[in-house]
């Protein structure tokens, strides 16, 4: 609580935030919150700095480390000195392992960090007793939260403010049912305003002094800079195409610079590769002291918007059928009439087995349909059946969309093995980034097309890209010659693909699409998937999986009136039922039972066999050798990382990389190996300990991938590690902003990561900290197994974990049997999404207090 108005008065309880917009008093009482109040507004307002009262046992004191003078109180931690009686404050990077340290008789190892389960240490800090507290004001959780939103627009605000009318208030949330399209729009249009603006707020405060520039130059002859902007520190991820601004302030010998460009490229070592737009004046003499900004566009958010109001304006938009169908209406159902193939695979694709072609002839036949696919199920290879089959019926263009740019090139590239003539629309932002359907882009095919027209245009504008006519401009009729050029490209491909967001190009403005397939739907927000729908769409495909991870939603705000329930999942709901799906091709047996049991009914069967899971050659201690998994218990304690939203656990990350080297000895490749962890924190320090630490070539560590979830979309690894990093009594979710372990869908997503994001054809290693066990996600104990040791191993002194027997291998036409659930110490979202980047083993690392 607030120290001085109503709140605690001991000196010795309370703490200065010592950053000079706020310098605001707080207390170390936990209260009714998981977290103390001062650490609860560190980490809501992402400040790292804190001050002692001058009347405190130790007097007016900013927390600093003794060896290097940082204030990150995150970083902090201490250790006795040679006399018992001092203590001395050490952070953790880089100080605690630097070697000259190690020289001064201290234990380093017994460092401790000085904000333990998210309060200051009370030998630093007090924490109030039961009769201050009392005669203190009391404060929600809900109410701290509140103000600290409000503070960020105005410093000055208080409590009292909140009661004030109009003061966050929350908006209209999202019903199953709509009226008509304008209600429709009348919901969602606030709910987007509102995610646009926490975007904007958050990429216009996320600025980066003192950057080190690398600099080097591209084939097209423009300037790149290279630098290192650590992820930890910043709640915005940097994806290719995002738009920075490069500055340099300027001093006695050197001018005052700034310049805009994209970021084509990020490296394992997180060095971001910015292309300028203009290389003239570029300050190349120079390596230091730049500056990093955001640029925020609006570009996504207008083209939601925009959609919104054509759905409500336009009656040709989508279809009547649609339409209704949209809106939650009860309508007759319809039935496209089409001659269907005699035969539902497609040229150059895999077979389909008996679910996929009862998914293709069904959709085929629907003006509206959802396929869901669980992980390694082979929906790329179903969906790219299904627009070939489109395609072939002669109603015009299909268009192809997906919320990521990973998803729309991997749905391209297996398109375009049908035969059909795909164009790949990038954003363009997105040419210079490199991509792996580079000649599907249109781009790419405008520059290269073989023509003499085509010809000195492509030297015009070679030219224009080297800076070698500054200052002129293509002229009038070489730009017609180059529109028209796109337009033909356009109009003579089979399938269009793109974003959701890309579908509101200009350059796609007047062309109107019957067919679309949207691909991985239900990481898209509903006013995302209208996009590319209000292009007259008469007959719509959505494919994704309600099970696993939604829309990122980075407004809380919004997200709690319902922005980040999809399309996809709203029309479920509605009683849509969705084709399923049903033979995944992925995992090794023994991991695919969990996600089958836990969330699809047991009906998954397994299109491999244990033998072609098996890996061979590779000699690594299994438990049970026959079983590709195990859980590594760790008594570790976990940390609040240095950007104080995050966590990380040292002791875990040590063993990560134990095992990690374990599997280099043995023979196992860098890229064949994959390390996943819900946190942020996680990941940088364990990129880091490997590579500080690890007893072999540094190389090798660092061609290894450490991500998080979500990173790991779309590809597999053969051995995965996932590190849980923490779990305690206190349920933070109201105290950091990263609690991914709450998160039943992204449990699932982990576990699944054997072969559906990560490709994993091994064995699945996990990690996590002290404190999370069985939990009741994860289905009943199975009292009555006596056999648990012969089904999968939990190490380190404990009994191994029980699973249930593998599901039955799949046999064409014979549905699957369900078996019992077992449980695991571990949310099940995380473990299914998890095991579908795996093809073979899994190892889990976690901590039981």
């Amino acid at each position: 609580m607030l120290a001085g108005t109503g709140g605690v008065q001991n000196p010795a309880c309370v703490v200065r935030c010592n950053i000079p917009s706020c310098r605001k008093w707080f207390c170390n009482s936990r209260g009714n919150t998981s977290g103390s109040h001062i650490v609860n507004h560190l980490v809501r307002a992402k400040h790292k700095e804190v001050c002692l009262h001058k009347d405190s046992p130790l007097g007016e004191t900013i927390l600093e480390c003794y060896n290097c003078g940082c204030r990150n109180v995150f970083l902090l931690g201490f250790i006795s000195a040679k006399t018992e009686s001092v203590v001395v404050l050490l952070c953790r990077e880089p100080c605690l392992s630097v070697n000259a340290l190690k020289d001064m008789n201290w234990d380093l190892s017994q460092w401790c960090p000085l904000i333990d389960d998210r309060c200051f240490l009370p030998w630093l800090v007090k924490v109030p007793s039961e009769q201050e507290q009392l005669r203190a004001r009391q404060i929600t959780a809900q109410q701290i939260n509140k103000v600290e939103e409000l503070w960020k627009t105005n410093p000055d605000a208080s409590l009292e403010d909140l009661e004030k009318p109009g003061v966050d208030d929350e908006p209209q949330p999202v019903a199953l049912k709509y009226e008509d399209a304008y209600q429709y729009q009348n919901v969602f249009a606030p709910l987007i305003k509102l995610e646009a603006n926490y975007d904007k707020m958050m990429k216009e405060s996320q600025s980066k002094d003192n950057v080190t520039i690398r600099w080097d130059i591209g084939l097209n002859k423009k300037r790149i800079a290279y630098f290192v902007f650590p992820k930890e520190d910043n709640e915005l991820r940097l994806v290719p195409g995002d738009e920075l601004r490069l500055r340099y302030s300027g001093d006695a010998a050197h001018p005052a610079w700034q310049s805009v460009g994209h970021v084509i490229k990020l490296t394992a070592q997180e060095e971001v590769a910015l292309e300028l737009r203009a290389s003239q004046g570029v300050p190349i003499d120079l390596n230091h002291g730049f500056s990093v900004d955001f640029v925020w566009k609006s570009t996504s958010f207008d083209r939601m918007q925009g959609a919104m109001k054509t759905f409500a304006v336009d009656e040709t938009s989508v279809s009547g059928y649609i339409y209704h169908h949209l809106l939650g209406h009860e309508v007759e159902l319809q039935v496209v009439r089409n001659t269907l193939p005699r035969r539902f695979g497609a040229p150059g694709l895999p077979e389909l087995n008996a679910s996929q072609v009862f998914a293709v002839k069904s959709v085929l036949q629907k003006p509206i349909s959802l396929i869901q696919g669980p992980p390694g199920t082979g929906k790329t290879v179903t969906s790219a059946a299904i627009v070939y089959h489109m395609a072939k019926q002669g109603q015009g263009q299909v268009l192809v969309c997906a919320p990521s740019n990973v998803a729309v090139d991997q749905l391209a590239e297996k398109i375009s093995s049908t035969g059909l003539k795909v164009v790949r629309l990038c954003a363009k932002s997105r040419e210079a980034v490199s991509s792996p359907v580079e000649h599907l882009t249109l781009h790419y095919q405008v520059r290269h097309l073989d023509t003499s027209e085509k010809s000195e245009l492509h030297k015009l504008q070679q030219l224009k890209d080297e800076q070698e006519i500054q200052g002129v401009g293509i002229c009038r009729t070489d730009m017609l010659k180059r529109l028209t050029i796109r337009k033909e490209i356009l109009q003579s491909a089979d399938v269009i693909c793109c974003t959701c967001v890309g579908a509101g190009d200009p350059r796609l403005a007047n062309f109107r699409f019957r067919q679309v397939l949207i691909d991985e739907s239900t990481q898209a927000t509903e006013p995302e998937c209208l996009i590319p729908l209000v292009l007259g769409v008469k007959q719509v495909v959505l494919v994704g999986d309600h099970c696993q991870l939604g829309p990122v939603i980075m407004c809380k705000k919004a997200a709690r009136a319902g922005l980040a329930q999809s399309l996809f999942e709203r029309l479920v709901l509605l009683g849509h039922k969705p084709f399923r799906l049903q033979v995944q091709y992925r995992m090794h047996p023994s991991l695919s039972e969990f996600p089958s049991n836990s969330f699809y009914e047991g009906t998954l069967q397994n299109g491999v066999t244990i033998n072609e899971r098996q890996s061979s050659g590779i000699d690594f201690p299994w438990p049970v050798p026959n079983r590709p998994m195990f859980f590594y218990v760790q008594m570790g304690q976990e940390e609040i990382s240095a950007s104080g939203t995050s966590y990380l656990n040292r002791t875990e990350a040590a063993n990560v990389e134990k095992i990690v080297t374990t599997f280099l000895r043995s023979g196992v490749i860098p890229s064949q190996i994959g390390v996943i962890t819900p946190y942020e924190g996680q990941r940088a320090y364990i990129v880091n300990y490997m590579s500080r630490n690890g007893s072999l070539r540094q190389q090798l560590y660092k061609e290894i991938e450490v991500a998080s979830v979500d990173s790991f979309q779309g590809r597999e690894k053969d051995y995965i590690i996932l590190s849980c990093v923490r779990s305690n009594e206190h349920q933070e979710r109201e105290c950091l902003v990263e609690g991914p372990l709450n998160n039943l869908k992204q449990s699932m997503v982990q576990f699944q990561k054997p072969k559906k994001q990560i490709y994993s054809d091994r064995r699945l290693f996990f990690g996590a900290g002290p404190g999370i066990v069985p939990g009741d996600n994860f289905g009943a104990v199975n009292s009555s197994n006596q056999n648990a040791d012969k089904r999968g191993g939990r190490v380190k002194g404990h009994s191994y974990m029980p699973f249930a027997a593998p599901n039955g291998t799949h046999k064409p036409g014979v549905h699957a049997t369900g078996y019992p659930l077992s449980r695991i110490p571990l949310p099940p979202f995380l473990v299914v999404r998890t095991l579908s980047h795996m093809l073979f083993q899994l190892v889990v690392v976690y901590m039981v207090q």
